[in-house]
């Protein structure tokens, strides 16, 4: 299986959700768009454990299955297809949603998140996961 992460499902795995940890462990790709790494940075820079944070993050994206997707010039035009196509059907999302979108169609994965707008770009596959309850 192949997964692009989304911000949400990253922090869900390091709160060690199990539905996540699972669908991370058995997949064989796993692909974090530049744009997560921003996101979880602003995150990481607001809170408490910025160094632990980072540190684990570090040690996360070490993994061979893990790799860091770049926005490349070649996903200009899927990116504009997709905020073209979310806009005729009325249902503009945040940019950077979008660009993890275009990141998982570019790689062939679909979006592994716990965000449901995710289901309205039909142009990726996406599995939207639900918080476990509290323990």
């Amino acid at each position: 299986m192949r997964y692009c992460l989304d911000t949400s499902a990253y922090s869900q795995f390091k709160r060690g959700d199990p539905q996540v940890v699972d669908l991370i462990d058995r997949c064989d790709w796993l692909g974090v768009p530049v744009i997560v790494l921003g996101e979880l940075a602003v995150g990481f820079r607001h809170g408490a454990r910025r160094a632990a944070n980072e540190a684990e993050m570090e040690r996360f994206l070490a993994n061979p299955a893990v790799e860091v997707l770049p926005i490349t010039e070649d996903m200009v035009g899927l990116y504009a297809d997709i905020v073209s196509e979310l806009r005729a059907a009325g249902t503009p999302l945040p940019a950077n949603d979008i660009w993890i979108a275009t990141a998982a169609a570019r790689h062939g994965a679909a979006v592994l998140t716990y965000d449901e707008h995710f289901r309205a770009i039909a142009r990726v596959g996406v599995t939207i996961l639900t918080p476990a309850a509290p323990r």
